[in-house]
């Protein structure tokens, strides 16, 4: 059996009490080594054989799985955030389906959440934006034209970029050459919940000057939309006037 664990946004304790006991039971660990915060092996057995797949291929974590599962031990595949997102594991279901390998999936606290969280921040604000646009910058990896950050930018919603602090002077050019008001508030969130979080805010037309002033490079997300700003309607489930299914609108 193997189990793919969102590993949570970075502090140790917000990864989810049903990852922290599949790693605890796991006889195999695969972790993204890359980005997620080694500290949450701590939960890991002591005998648990671990592999960091920083290093590793699609085919090599394939092997390690194939051979845990020979010798009929518990495989956990350890993903940073939740995997569903940007995780690259839809590949891996896919090969592990074909070797009639049972798999789970345990999600996980996405860094675009630990990132409002870090910023006291809503994403979603009545007659602001409703809407939440999670993307990246097209580097190495294309993008689809069709969902380019400059055609996204024309709905002027709240936006989440991971992956794209490298490309901060294109995301800057695309998103205002899209619609977004270049005073539109913005900030990078580095390292989103690590005890090494720091937060940069700033508008959207100072965007790549922030980025580049602090040396930030990865890890990092970029989130802009005026749901940073301090203008925004009171929602209506709380307001007295408001008649919802639980309680009666004053009179």
């Amino acid at each position: 059996m193997v189990h793919f664990v969102g590993a949570g946004s970075g502090a140790v304790d917000l990864i989810t009490v049903r990852g922290a006991r599949l790693l605890g039971e796991a006889d195999v660990i695969i972790y993204a080594g890359s980005l997620v915060n080694p500290d949450v092996l701590q939960y890991a057995r002591k005998d648990c054989e671990i592999h960091d797949s920083a290093t590793m291929t699609l085919e090599d974590v394939l092997e390690v799985i194939k051979a845990a599962e020979a010798a009929g031990k518990t495989t956990v595949r350890l993903h940073t955030g939740d995997s569903s997102i940007f995780g690259a594991v839809r590949e891996q279901f896919d090969e592990l389906e074909k070797l009639g390998i049972e798999y789970d999936v345990c999600p996980g606290v996405s860094a675009f959440c630990g990132a409002a969280a870090a910023l006291k921040a809503e994403y979603t604000l009545p007659d602001v934006s409703q809407s939440v646009i999670i993307t990246r910058a097209a580097g190495r990896t294309p993008v689809p034209e069709r969902e380019s950050i400059r055609s996204f930018a024309q709905h002027r919603s709240t936006m989440v970029l991971f992956l794209s602090t490298s490309l901060a002077q294109s995301v800057q050019d695309q998103l205002v050459e899209g619609g977004y008001d270049p005073e539109t508030p913005a900030a990078i969130v580095y390292k989103a919940t690590w005890p090494d979080q720091r937060i940069y805010r700033c508008r959207l037309k100072n965007l790549a000057e922030t980025v580049t002033a602090n040396g930030l490079t990865k890890t990092s997300l970029i989130v802009v939309g005026g749901f940073l700003g301090d203008v925004y309607d009171r929602s209506k489930l709380y307001d007295p006037t408001f008649t919802t299914e639980f309680r009666q609108a004053e009179q």
